[in-house]
């Protein structure tokens, strides 16, 4: 359905850090730095893109207000993984990883904030 998300950052440096190190988690290669003048890095899997810039208007980078951005996970241990990772880098928590029901299926997920604020979901199907 979706063919690329993009967030903001700040501070490009540390927020390819966090990405590469949480990202890598899932299995998702480090960044590739598009151009350091934009300073973007981009992570490709199965055609899909998720990219984190500055933002280019110049003005400095917020998160979207009701907005999730929700990563694939292979197991209830990627999950947490993912989780301890984010947090050892400087990630807000917003819900511990934990078991659900999201109406559909039965989930292990967590919830944490990126560097810049962006709220992100790591989940995986039980």
């Amino acid at each position: 359905m979706f063919t690329h998300v993009v967030v903001g950052t700040n501070d490009i440096t540390a927020a390819k850090l966090f990405y590469d190190a949480v990202l890598g988690t899932l299995g998702i290669k480090a960044g590739v730095v598009k151009d350091n003048s934009d300073g973007r890095v981009i992570y490709m899997q199965d055609g899909q893109f998720f990219v984190v810039t500055r933002p280019i208007d110049g003005e400095a980078a917020t998160f979207g207000n009701g907005m999730t951005i929700g990563f694939r996970a292979q197991s209830a241990a990627a999950v947490d993984d993912f989780y301890h990772t984010a947090m050892r880098l400087g990630a807000v928590s917003e819900t511990v990883p934990n078991q659900r029901n999201n109406g559909m299926a039965d989930i292990y997920v967590a919830h944490v904030r990126d560097l810049t604020g962006n709220k992100l979901c790591v989940a995986c199907t039980l």
